[in-house]
């Protein structure tokens, strides 16, 4: 289950030298939707990270977490929830206790952090303040870490690895929103990464 690097680098158009670094992390987040801009962005941060967290240890991880971040962010297009977040307001079960807190801390980055209780412990995971700087979440490159380390606090690898999708969606979004969507990018993604 290991991924083919050089395969999957022949596949996106990059030199196939099994050096899967930021050129080749780029051409798979445009691959995935990404603007080119966006895309070096997310792959500054996926060089770095996506080793770190086990994301590249295995083609059902990689494949699992890019299905979960795309269609969370529309194929990689938005680091910021579209709807204005006062569906969030006073919502306690997401920290939501201030005026304000549905707006300020809405969805952000490419996994849509969401909640003022999530902007502070992840902002304390990563080692940024993003309770008192939420916006920081939508920049690309610290919205991926984030969404790694909520992938790594919920545990979400064991999931991965037994390609237990339903799992996955449930810790990720509470519920099955958009499960038919998600199997469909997951189909998509192991295929391009086969």
């Amino acid at each position: 289950m290991t991924i083919d690097l050089r395969k999957l680098q022949t596949t996106l158009g990059v030199t196939a030298d099994g050096d899967f670094g930021r050129g080749s992390f780029t051409a798979l987040f445009v691959k995935l939707g990404a603007k080119a801009p966006l895309a070096a962005e997310l792959a500054l941060s996926a060089n770095v990270h996506f080793p770190a967290y086990g994301i590249m240890d295995n083609r059902l991880r990689l494949a699992h977490f890019l299905a979960q971040l795309a269609h969370e962010s529309g194929n990689f297009i938005y680091m910021e929830e579209i709807a204005s977040g006062a569906a969030y307001e006073g919502r306690k079960d997401l920290g939501n206790t201030q005026p304000g807190d549905g707006k300020r801390y809405k969805g952000r980055g490419p996994i849509q952090l969401t909640g003022r209780a999530n902007y502070r412990e992840f902002g304390r995971r990563i080692g940024i303040d993003l309770e008192a700087n939420p916006l920081i979440a939508a920049i690309p490159s610290i919205g991926l870490h984030i969404a790694l380390e909520y992938w790594r606090k919920h545990d979400l690898n064991a999931p991965a690895d037994r390609d237990d999708i339903e799992r996955i969606t449930r810790r990720i979004n509470g519920g099955l929103n958009g499960f038919d969507d998600r199997k469909r990018k997951l189909a998509a993604i192991k295929a391009l990464i086969s």
